[in-house]
């Protein structure tokens, strides 16, 4: 009798599991990261426990160390393999797609952690916003030389169909709008993004939005935004996204994600020029020349408008 009793319960567990994995199954996954791995070793990647998805290529003596601001982590594998034919000779690239508020901490500091990793190399390059690189050299006079490369605007970014009926920024002052905004201590997304709330309705909504609806959990600031904000709406954990036009643009027709993307007139908006800078003690200094030259060839240029950049020109 008790081993029937346990074959039932067996059953009747297994069941259970098997339907579990089946919806589990039909979930979508839409953890990071994002983009090509490496055709080369073993293949090993379990998010979100081991999948590191801002680091990218050879980190092993490394022949070209490039820093770029974070949301331009879609470009990264066609960019380095582009460079890589134009320059056989610098095989082994390493690239960091961060907040560039945290790159500019590396470089101080000289090293990163990520969990139980150190990363103690110094940057050929750094990219950032054009104003960001100006201001960085006032303070530090890090570079040798920049070159814009890409320019972009923002964007709002939700859930398909629009479920919140989301139309402008003053929408997400809504009690009923669950926002993601970057931390203003990480990202200079965050400056550009409150300038458009004070021009979309004044300081008023620019506290709204990022001081009463901080403090009630509708609005949440995030630590890496081009992975947490798309992510959060994908997973229904946010109703909108301000984030740059490419990053929607990544999720919508590159990956074909469920989600929209809503426009910010101009004259609420405002538009990035992305800077590369070549560090004064970039460790391969011929490479970082070359690379720097490369960012502004007319096939970078290319690989960049694929991703929805505009032109360096207005």
């Amino acid at each position: 009798m008790m081993s029937l009793l346990w074959k039932r319960r067996h059953l009747l567990l297994a069941a259970l599991l098997v339907a579990c994995g089946v919806v589990h199954a039909a979930q979508p996954n839409y953890l990071p990261p994002w983009n090509p791995p490496p055709t080369r070793g073993v293949s090993f990647a379990v998010p979100p426990f081991d999948a590191i998805a801002d680091l990218h290529g050879d980190i092993v003596d490394p022949q070209l160390t490039v820093f770029f601001a974070g949301n331009q982590f879609m470009v990264v594998h066609d960019l380095v393999e582009a460079f890589k034919q134009h320059h056989p000779q610098y095989q082994r690239v390493f690239v960091e797609t961060l907040p560039p508020g945290i790159l500019a901490k590396q470089i101080e500091t000289g090293s990163l952690v990520m969990g139980n990793l150190r990363i103690a190399l110094k940057p050929d390059i750094f990219t950032n916003g054009k104003g960001s690189i100006t201001e960085l050299q006032k303070q530090h006079d890090w570079f040798a030389d920049t070159v814009d490369y890409a320019r972009n605007p923002l964007a709002i970014l939700v859930a398909k169909g629009n479920p919140k009926h989301v139309e402008s920024l003053k929408d997400l002052g809504r009690a009923d709008v669950r926002v993601s905004m970057p931390n203003p201590q990480w990202e200079g997304i965050a400056k550009q993004i409150e300038a458009g709330y004070r021009k979309a309705g004044g300081d008023a909504l620019d506290r709204t939005i990022m001081d009463n609806k901080v403090k009630d959990g509708s609005t949440y600031l995030t630590r890496i935004h081009h992975r947490e904000s798309p992510l959060r709406v994908l997973q229904g954990e946010s109703d909108a996204v301000p984030v740059w036009s490419t990053e929607a643009y990544f999720q919508q027709q590159v990956l074909h994600r469920p989600v929209e993307t809503i426009t910010i007139p101009a004259e609420q908006n405002v538009t990035a020029t992305y800077t590369a800078a070549r560090m004064k003690d970039a460790p391969h200094e011929q490479a970082s020349k070359d690379f720097l030259t490369f960012m502004a060839s007319a096939e970078a240029q290319a690989i960049y408008r694929k991703y929805g950049f505009q032109s360096s020109q207005p």
